[in-house]
């Protein structure tokens, strides 16, 4: 009995190219290229336009490394296809953000501009002062820039105040009353 998730192939679009050599995962597509190393013990099938991960072993951690296989290498077929992208909103007075090259200056209400480091594979675009968008097409390091941005200022509860995801819903608290 196999994972429910890596029973599901993986369709691959005319535009992508896959590469297996021994347990390292090539995909070359219209945005890039990403290399993954499947663990020891899961193994991909190439048939025509799809792809199937499948697990040497029955148990249980076979079953979830099996899976979670298929949904990394899933997220990299349509990160190399389409992209991802996080945007992420600034709430505050006087916040702001600015990208000097490969740099994003962000003004947070510290006696100090806070300067982060724009990794390789990422590009980081600030539409409005208010506003900061970060694309790339490897999910895990979209995300992980984003959430490394956001822990700069993470909203507050009472004014709601800070780095928030645009899809974020912040539920204020109420203030004490006498």
């Amino acid at each position: 009995m196999t994972s429910r998730v890596a029973r599901k192939p993986i369709d691959l679009p005319k535009n992508v190219d896959i590469q297996m050599v021994g347990q390292e995962v090539t995909i070359k597509g219209p945005k890039g290229t990403l290399v993954h190393t499947l663990p020891q013990g899961i193994s991909i099938v190439h048939q025509e336009n799809q792809l199937n991960v499948s697990a040497e072993s029955e148990t249980k951690a076979f079953n979830a490394l099996s899976g979670t296989s298929r949904a990394v290498i899933n997220n990299i077929v349509n990160g190399v296809l389409n992209g991802y992208e996080i945007k992420l909103i600034l709430v505050g007075v006087g916040y702001r953000a600015l990208v000097q090259g490969n740099i994003v200056k962000l003004t947070l209400g510290f006696s100090h501009p806070v300067e982060f480091q724009i990794p390789q594979g990422i590009t980081i675009e600030v539409p409005t002062q208010t506003e900061v968008v970060i694309k790339g097409i490897d999910k895990q390091l979209v995300g992980q820039v984003a959430a490394n941005i956001r822990r700069f200022r993470p909203p507050e509860r009472y004014k709601g105040k800070g780095i928030r995801y645009s899809f974020e819903v912040i539920i204020l608290k109420e203030t004490k009353k006498k």
